[in-house]
């Protein structure tokens, strides 16, 4: 049974700073590219950042030099790194895991991926 779990979503001020975590099981993690989502208020989810299996990295151009991405796959883990945080950054933060190249949909909205987390909340105030 795959299992996603994201975690690290909070309250914080802008400019602050966040560490999302996506920690999976059930698959096997080297074999998926590994993406950030998130889903603003009255809004369509879209890509904020992806991760390919060989680590190359893709960001929207709303989060470009604010936000990192990185995996660990020894421990089957995501993070998102957000710094400098906006209140336009509000929003639930879904992570996804595909066998499929995920960078493609940075910026835009995702279709059906392999399996998604149930999503953690960020809220930024101004």
């Amino acid at each position: 049974q795959v299992q996603v779990v994201e975690s690290g979503g909070g309250e914080v001020q802008a400019g602050g700073s966040l560490r999302l975590s996506c920690t999976t099981s059930g698959l096997k993690f080297d074999d998926y590219d590994m993406g950030w989502f998130r889903q603003a208020p009255g809004k369509e989810r879209e890509g904020v950042a992806a991760i390919d299996r060989d680590g190359r990295a893709e960001y929207a151009d709303s989060v470009k030099g604010r936000f990192t991405i990185s995996r660990d796959d020894a421990k089957k883990t995501l993070y998102l790194e957000m710094d400098s945080l906006k209140p336009e950054d509000t929003a639930m933060y879904y992570c996804a895991a595909d066998q499929s190249y995920l960078g493609v949909w940075v910026g835009y909205k995702p279709p059906t991926l392999d399996a998604w987390g149930q999503g953690t909340l960020v809220a930024v105030s101004s």
